[in-house]
């Protein structure tokens, strides 16, 4: 495997641009997997890194590591109070609202294998996630029983952060997001996959912004999209929805 981009790195932290389909660590979610972000990145730089948040494994984007015990204190508790903010971009099907602040709580999802230890009876937790349309294209195309297709960019802040909240706060404003295995539509994933080689979940981490643990300067570390969001981009001739973009994720 080719070493992982690395975004940021100094003697406190450490930032990659994850792609789609690592794990951050082993995990049961995939017991049958052996690569895993945590491990690269120590086999990469030769130190001991530490995670302090986390990405799902289909999700690409910033993924940040602390390279000591007292800088992933110091970032937890920013994560904790809610001072960082994190961005994403995702392509979704149907044409999305121009803006829309979503606040509808998530029941929170175990999984029967690293939660079989936790509280099995939570209340819906608070969510909230802002979505900006950015572009939108049209296809000739019948998927379902509609004889066009639609499909929007979007840019997400979510303001919370629980298990799996873009994914679904977009599929409970009806517009998933393309790859989805689980909270998706089949049809639409199949389609992107064999048309345009874009078999992974769209969705990608594009910004996190933070304090750093020693200077106390705001940091901005910006990821570059892939290839493969990089070439739909280009496809539907949404370069124009980048031009003001104070992070652009195009490489």
């Amino acid at each position: 495997m080719e070493p992982l981009e690395v975004l940021f790195h100094d003697d406190q932290l450490i930032a990659i641009n994850k792609p789609s389909g690592l794990l951050v660590h082993r995990s049961q979610i995939d017991p049958s997997e052996t690569r895993f972000a945590l491990q690269l990145v120590r086999d990469q730089i030769g130190q001991r890194v530490y995670p302090v948040h986390r990405l799902d494994k289909p999700t690409s984007g910033v993924l940040i590591f602390s390279l000591n015990s007292d800088a992933a204190r110091h970032i937890n508790q920013q994560i904790e109070h809610r001072t960082t903010t994190k961005t994403y971009h995702a392509i979704v099907r149907g044409y999305a609202p121009k803006a829309l602040n979503i606040d509808h709580s998530l029941k929170e999802q175990l999984d029967k294998f690293t939660d079989r230890k936790a509280t099995q009876t939570k209340e819906p937790q608070t969510a909230q996630t802002h979505v900006k349309c950015l572009a939108t294209v049209e296809l000739p195309i019948e998927i379902e029983t509609y004889p066009l297709s639609r499909y929007s960019l979007v840019e997400c802040t979510p303001h919370t952060g629980r298990k799996h909240q873009i994914r679904r706060h977009l599929k409970h404003i009806n517009h998933p997001i393309i790859g989805d295995a689980k909270h998706g539509r089949g049809r639409h994933n199949r389609y992107f996959k064999s048309h345009f080689d874009a078999g992974r979940l769209l969705l990608h981490a594009s910004s996190y912004q933070l304090i750093h643990p020693t200077t106390g300067k705001a940091l901005s570390i910006n990821a570059p999209f892939d290839a493969c969001l990089v070439s739909l981009v280009k496809r539907f001739n949404w370069l124009e929805a980048f031009d003001v973009c104070p992070y652009n994720p195009l490489p």
